[in-house]
């Protein structure tokens, strides 16, 4: 009986100190929690698969969609600060199995993987889920939005004088599978030492209409476009329906659509290796 009450205290002693290493473990790696500088010494601490979501959140999507997402706000406290500069007491720890672990840290769940025999952080909050949602979402809204570019450039552009680059802006209103609403810029600049000068171009609101091909891309069929001058309202009405409001919005505020043509161009020339001064229109 002694023996047994031995081998139960050993074994208590062992999980006793199991859990402490596993916190001191925790504690380590809350350090390294990201901030949106997602710094490359905190590869180290992540299994692959959930660094390769943060990765791609901040710096594998359009720059405006990185920044808009919420991702800026998983590691930061209400008043702004950074969760991995704030105390980091282990309020609880879990083990469910011999490779996976969750710790309660400041009242968020910091979920930690055994890999090569060493604990890494594999999830924070659930967050791995959402960011594989979001850029599931997003690669499928830029296959829409290459569609659209491409009709533009095929259809649209040669209507105008041309320059040496024709760069679409597209500002979506709203959208379906097989819709998309929008107000779309088409503008051809010449190239003139540093800098892109506008050349020829104009604002083509409508409806495409998409169809989606064998190899799962988006092609647009059919653009249905507002008509011009008298009818202009009319047609809008017709088309944008119970968006119209929103869609005139956006269609008349021109400083936001210098904003996004700004930016959007910025991302062409970013995608295409290309570096200009954007000039105004």
């Amino acid at each position: 009986m002694k023996r047994i009450f031995i081998y139960i205290f050993i074994a208590l002693s062992f999980m006793g100190c199991h859990q402490a290493n596993l916190e001191d473990r925790a504690v380590e790696l809350w350090a390294y929690l990201p901030d949106v500088q997602m710094l490359e010494k905190s590869r180290a601490y992540m299994t692959e698969d959930f660094y390769a979501v943060l990765d791609t959140l901040l710096y594998r999507l359009p720059s405006h969609e990185a920044m808009d997402h919420a991702y800026n706000y998983w590691f930061t406290t209400d008043d702004g600060s950074l969760l991995s500069a704030s105390p980091s007491k282990v309020e609880g720890i879990c083990q469910r199995d011999a490779d996976h672990a969750e710790a309660t840290i400041c009242g968020h769940h910091l979920s930690m993987e055994r890999v090569k025999n060493q604990w890494l952080i594999s999830d924070f909050d659930g967050r791995k889920e959402d960011g594989i949602r979001y850029i599931s979402n997003n690669r499928k809204e830029q296959a829409v939005r290459e569609a659209i570019s491409a009709y533009l450039l095929r259809e649209v552009a040669p209507l105008y004088k041309q320059g040496d680059i024709c760069i679409p802006t597209l500002q979506m209103v709203y959208e379906t599978d097989s819709c998309v609403w929008g107000d779309y810029l088409v503008l051809w600049y010449q190239v003139a030492g540093d800098s892109l000068e506008f050349v020829s171009g104009g604002i083509h609101p409508g409806v495409m209409r998409l169809h989606i091909d064998a190899n799962g891309k988006p092609q647009v069929t059919q653009f249905e476009q507002v008509e011009d001058g008298a009818r202009f309202e009319s047609s809008a009405k017709r088309l944008f329906g119970e968006h119209f409001d929103m869609f005139m919005n956006i269609h008349s505020n021109e400083s936001v659509r210098e904003a996004v043509r700004l930016e959007q161009t910025n991302e062409y020339l970013k995608n295409h290796g290309l570096e200009y001064i954007i000039r105004p229109l």
